[in-house]
């Protein structure tokens, strides 16, 4: 019988079967796994992000894009006003700065600040010989231009004579004449610059212009000094009545009559009143504040006030109408005006002119342009402008932001 072929025996598995080098170990699928779930994650954050990143831009914006959140309160009635006390600014009744008129050296001086000088006195003498040699030469040109024009007048003289019998020529004689006329002219010429030396050699002394006290001294001796204003000399004020300036405003305006007697205060003396004088107005309102400029003057001849302080000036005025007190946070300054910002129609900005009285600092009373049902913004955003929407929050809303903070 033939020989039957034996059955090879069948492989166990294909992994046992396949070559030795092209077998996967369990390790390298592991790896394999793990960087695709790693490349899947990093895809997955790469997608995320700009989208994270494209809401929190688009939050932001809407945010920005919202209407402001506002505190619209009702303003607090205050009393009416009867009296009211502005700032002033005391300045001297008369001040002037002393300058030199001709340039030399200062010899001497004989004031020093705080003295009290009369009119006309010495304060200083400077020594100009410059000037003193030009006055001698205008001198002696003058004496010269008075023997020419002597000499031309008496031949004109001579010749006028002398034509009436024809012993000379009329065009001669007029040549004489006419020699006379422009020398006397020079005499006059020489004359007028002789005047002009001796006017400059008088500002040689310095004069005290008025009474008053010597408030600053800039130069010393020995000192180059030069004619005009580039160099004060010293300054000179006269303190026996002190003016005091105020700006009134204008719904005040009408009640400013000159020669009302006022009551001016001063902070290191605030238990004195010193009353004062409205002596005049200026007669026109300032655009930008709407005020009226007055003049207050005030006695000092005790001398304890001083120029350049600070004053408070009290008003009384007939009462006005119900005024209402506000946060000075609530005003706006801009080129229209004084201004405050309320809502109406529930989310809409409205600003309003208003005219102020007292200001103490962190309030400030208004005595027209806001009424008692208005709802003012306390504290506007800069950038607020008419009409804008806005999102005014409740007392309960304003008084929790107030507690948090």
């Amino acid at each position: 019988m033939p020989e039957e072929t034996k059955p090879q025996p069948q492989a166990q598995n294909d992994h046992e079967s396949a070559p030795e080098h092209e077998r996967i170990s369990p390790r390298k699928a592991l790896i394999g796994v793990t960087l695709v779930l790693i490349a899947a994650v990093v895809l997955a954050i790469l997608g995320i992000l700009p989208r994270q990143s494209a809401n929190a831009a688009l939050k932001q914006h809407t945010e920005e894009m919202a209407p402001p959140s506002v505190i619209a309160l009702a303003p607090k009635a205050g009393a009416p006003i009867n009296d009211f006390v502005l700032p002033g600014n005391v300045t001297a009744y008369t001040d002037s700065p002393i300058y030199a008129r001709t340039s030399g050296y200062l010899v001497r001086w004989y004031y020093d600040i705080g003295a009290h000088v009369k009119q006309g006195a010495l304060l200083a003498e400077i020594a100009t010989p410059e000037l003193d040699q030009q006055l001698s030469q205008a001198e002696a040109d003058l004496a010269t231009s008075q023997a020419t024009a002597n000499n031309a007048k008496t031949q004109a003289d001579r010749y006028s004579d002398l034509v009436k019998s024809n012993a000379v020529s009329q065009q001669d004689t007029d040549t004489f004449v006419n020699q006379a006329a422009s020398t006397s002219s020079a005499v006059r010429s020489a004359q007028a610059n002789v005047q002009r030396l001796k006017e400059l050699q008088a500002f040689e002394k310095v004069y005290a212009p008025f009474d008053g006290v010597v408030t600053a001294r800039n130069v010393d001796t020995g000192q180059l000094i030069d004619e005009g204003a580039a160099r004060e000399l010293f300054h000179v004020q006269a303190l026996r009545v002190l003016r005091v300036y105020t700006n009134l405003p204008q719904v005040y305006a009408p009640a400013a009559k000159v020669g009302d007697k006022i009551n001016v205060t001063f902070p290191e003396r605030p238990t004195q009143n010193y009353q004062g004088t409205l002596v005049r107005t200026s007669d026109a309102m300032d655009p930008t504040s709407r005020t009226l400029l007055v003049e207050v003057d005030v006695p000092n001849k005790d001398g304890l006030l001083f120029p350049g302080s600070l004053a408070q000036v009290h008003f009384k005025t007939p009462a006005i109408s119900q005024s209402f007190v506000i946060p000075v946070s609530a005003l706006i300054f801009r080129r229209e005006g004084m201004q405050v910002a309320t809502v109406v129609n529930g989310n809409v900005a409205h600003l309003i002119p208003v005219i102020i009285g007292e200001d103490d600092g962190a309030t400030v009373q208004i005595i027209s342009g806001v009424g008692a049902n208005d709802k003012v913004i306390q504290d506007p955003p800069d950038s607020i402008i008419e009409g804008e929407k806005v999102a005014p929050e409740t007392s309960q809303q304003a008084n929790a932001a107030g507690g948090r903070s």
